[in-house]
């Protein structure tokens, strides 16, 4: 079976081909992102296997029917790239990712909080220009006297809780629904609770589409405490990112950390020469109280090992079975 994979990094190659040993598929592996202007390359092909990077739009979905191509495959948890229903109406088998290294993401979390909160980049930054004097804002608070808000305790969620835990903090979260192992390590609290009592907001949460979208906005910072510290690895989409920025100008926030910003493609795995979002560009200038990331989280061995295992499963099942446990 003829495989291609896009959006495949240099660094990625090896894990497809190590992988791939226990499958035998005809792998053809593109590092530039799937869309209607390089749709040629789908020829000759029988399965598809994408990523978040590629645009899979009604035309694109007609071009690769046109292709008589049965399977396309997104080797990760967010579907939003692909037109999902029009994807139905034409009969694609299609499966995702359901879940990764929740390690590789809370990782990046617990290492943006902790720059924020002990100031290690502030520092660090004033080092470039000679300065090594102390000053009244690298004064930190200890992660061990410190109220750390979960939102969302499901497998990432509950990795980071773990981390902040062992580390000495006090955790409290918020999920509609009870994770029974977070118990033990967090106390849960309502949305509002956790809001209000936490030093830092941990956001592990998915993006449903007409309800949380903008629910970091000016109300949600409003409740938090005075000089705390915003930290999403989640979805863009959940945060305003004007309202974390005025927060962050009238001090009412210390710090962000943000692996996300609403409008992240448009950005994120490119390099470019100018941004013309003023807010964009007002975030990243406030380094190095705001850390923003490409949505590294999953950019980790581990992580990527789990995409490209799971997604060769998926195509292997439907192959076999004609159904796929991981469907969409």
């Amino acid at each position: 079976m003829k495989v291609i994979c896009f959006g495949v990094r240099e660094v990625e190659k090896p894990i497809f081909e190590k992988y791939n040993k226990n499958f035998g598929y005809e792998l053809t592996l593109k590092s530039e992102s799937l869309s209607i202007d390089n749709i040629d390359l789908i020829k000759g092909n029988d399965a598809i296997i994408c990523r978040a990077s590629d645009k899979i739009t009604k035309d694109v979905l007609d071009k690769i029917k046109e292709n008589n191509i049965e399977y396309v495959l997104t080797r990760t948890v967010g579907i939003d790239h692909i037109d999902v229903q029009y994807g139905k109406q034409l009969g694609f088998k299609m499966a995702r990712v359901p879940s990764y290294s929740p390690t590789a993401i809370a990782e990046v979390a617990v290492s943006m909080a902790i720059s924020l909160s002990r100031k290690i980049l502030h520092f660090a930054n004033k080092s470039i220009s000679y300065d090594f004097s102390f000053d009244n804002v690298g004064f930190a608070k200890e992660l061990k006297n410190s109220v750390v808000g979960i939102l969302g305790t499901g497998k990432i969620g509950y990795e980071t809780a773990k981390m902040f835990y062992g580390l000495g903090a006090k955790v409290i979260g918020y999920d509609p629904y009870i994770n029974q192992e977070a118990k033990k390590i967090l106390e849960y609290k309502s949305l509002d609770e956790v809001i209000k009592e936490s030093d830092i907001i941990s956001v592990h949460i998915p993006f449903i589409k007409g309800q949380n979208e903008k629910m970091i906005n000016k109300d949600f910072i409003n409740k938090m405490k005075d000089g705390s510290i915003i930290i999403n690895c989640s979805r863009g989409q959940i945060q305003d990112d004007a309202a974390i920025l005025e927060s962050l100008k009238s001090n009412k926030l210390f710090g962000a950390g943000l692996d996300v910003l609403y409008d992240e493609k448009q950005y994120f795995g490119k390099k470019i020469n100018s941004i013309d979002d003023p807010v964009v560009k007002e975030l990243l200038g406030l380094y190095p109280r705001v850390l923003i990331t490409p949505h590294i989280g999953s950019y980790t061995d581990e992580a990527v090992a789990n995409m490209v295992e799971i997604s060769y499963k998926n195509l292997e099942e439907f192959v076999k079975t004609g159904d796929c446990k991981n469907k969409i």
